[in-house]
């Protein structure tokens, strides 16, 4: 179903292994492909549509004279899963890539009995390279990762889902002396492998927002066993390290009990293929590419590269408010304020870590950060909450620069007029009728009416 697999590629997971009791997080041929079209959809609105006569897309090509309703295709795109993706986007966060937020996915389930989920996928780590030993992409035990959930429509957070990761040194030996790898053996195929060399854990925690604030972060715990211990399967090294990684990575899906919901939700972190399509090189080398040619006709860049994917699959009524059916969900990460160098460095402890945390990442609708904030301003965006979006970033909304540069690379391109205000319930409040809360403030996040 996935082609062949690759020694140091990693491998596709077939849905089939999620169908039996599994978590949906881990996408088939057709949902790979279902991301590539929800990508280019979303990159013909931001780029041709939204930006060009304001409403109607138009090709001014000798073969083609095309106009597309504006309507018609945002109706097309909100019945789609609601995603964003953005790599690298900002200077001081290439410092930092365990940190760095690349994709958010959030859709309603879709397997049987699961309609009444949905689905909550941030990745990190971007562009992990499937032959990147023999450290691999060990998530940040400093960090603490986030996925938040605003159900009121006022662009605050209402709940907020925390990741945080314990990398602990086995240090297995021969003959006494530690030994150079992640892994002592090969066949590795259970949680926990006697051939793991590094035992990757992690906590869920889940806060409510009250009276300005969050209140005590509450465990995520396993059914079952009410353990608040979850074990993240190690990166996909190769097949001989790992014969059958689909079934190893598979059993580490847990049910969850996820506290004042009712009922259980699932987790699981670990490593993914990329499933965005993109030839970045061409695409930032001043758009070096022809946009009307065949969808296949240029490199992916992402095709070899891996993400590390923090999935939740939740009950729908744990995350709606009232009648409100609209959701809003970014992601961020969050660091302490200082780092302090050790001189006396050893596994996880280069660095001490102390002081407040503060969010050095954020990600809800796609390339915003990338394409339209402004250069000087985008580690301030990584920085920011979205109900002080139309304040200090309004500007880059209604008067963006994409589309002069896009006419002065193809001067066929028309610049449409300014300001852009119909731009500001595209980006920033969800489209009426659509994805749009009734009590709407205006704030930069992926939207998902729960009803459709």
């Amino acid at each position: 179903m996935f082609g062949n697999e690759h020694t140091n590629k990693l491998t596709h997971v077939s849905v089939n292994i999620i169908n039996i009791n599994k978590f949906i997080i881990i996408l088939n041929l057709k949902l790979v492909k279902l991301s590539i079209l929800i990508c280019m959809t979303l990159v013909l609105i931001l780029f041709l549509i939204f930006y060009y006569r304001g409403g109607n897309m138009l090709y001014r090509n000798s073969k083609l004279a095309l106009s597309l309703s504006l309507a018609t295709i945002i109706a097309t795109t909100f019945a789609l899963p609601a995603l964003a993706s953005s790599h690298r986007e900002a200077p001081f966060i290439t410092q930092m890539p365990k940190v760095d937020g690349t994709d958010f996915y959030m859709f309603k389930s879709y397997e049987a009995n699961k309609t009444e989920f949905v689905t909550l996928i941030a990745n990190y780590v971007p562009l992990q390279d499937a032959y990147g030993g023999p450290n691999y992409f060990m998530m940040d035990p400093n960090a603490s990762y986030e996925i938040r959930i605003d159900n009121n429509g006022d662009s605050i957070a209402d709940l907020l889902f925390q990741f945080r990761f314990t990398n602990t040194n086995k240090d297995a030996k021969f003959d006494g002396v530690s030994i150079p790898l992640v892994v002592s053996g090969p066949g590795i195929s259970a949680i926990n492998d006697a051939n793991a060399n590094v035992r990757e854990t992690y906590s869920v925690n889940v806060a409510n927002y009250n009276k300005g604030q969050f209140n005590q972060l509450r465990p995520v715990t396993q059914v079952g066993t009410n353990s608040k211990t979850f074990f993240k399967p190690l990166d996909n090294i190769g097949n001989k390290t790992i014969p059958d990684y689909a079934a190893y990575a598979g059993q580490h899906i847990y049910d969850v009990n996820i506290p004042g919901c009712a009922t259980p939700g699932r987790v699981f972190v670990g490593q993914r293929k990329e499933s965005f399509v993109v030839n970045l090189g061409e695409t930032f080398d001043l758009i070096n590419l022809n946009p009307l040619g065949a969808e296949t006709g240029e490199k992916n860049d992402l095709e070899d590269k891996n993400v590390t994917s923090i999935a939740m699959e939740v009950p729908t009524v744990c995350l709606t408010a009232g009648t409100e059916p609209v959701i809003g969900g970014w992601t961020t990460a969050r660091l302490p304020q200082t780092r302090v160098l050790n001189d006396n460095p050893n596994f996880f402890r280069s660095s001490v870590e102390n002081g407040t945390f503060t969010q050095v990442s954020r990600l809800g609708m796609p390339l915003v950060n990338e394409v339209i904030i402004g250069l000087k301003d985008k580690d301030k965006f990584n920085k920011s909450k979205p109900i002080n979006d139309v304040r200090d970033f309004g500007s880059y909304i209604v008067n963006p620069t994409l589309p002069k540069l896009i006419a002065a690379l193809f001067p066929v391109a028309e610049v449409p007029s300014f300001p852009r205000t119909d731009l500001v319930s595209a980006f920033a409040t969800g489209i009426k009728g659509l994805n749009q809360p009734a009590n709407v403030k205006p704030g930069e996040m992926v939207r998902l009416n729960t009803a459709i």
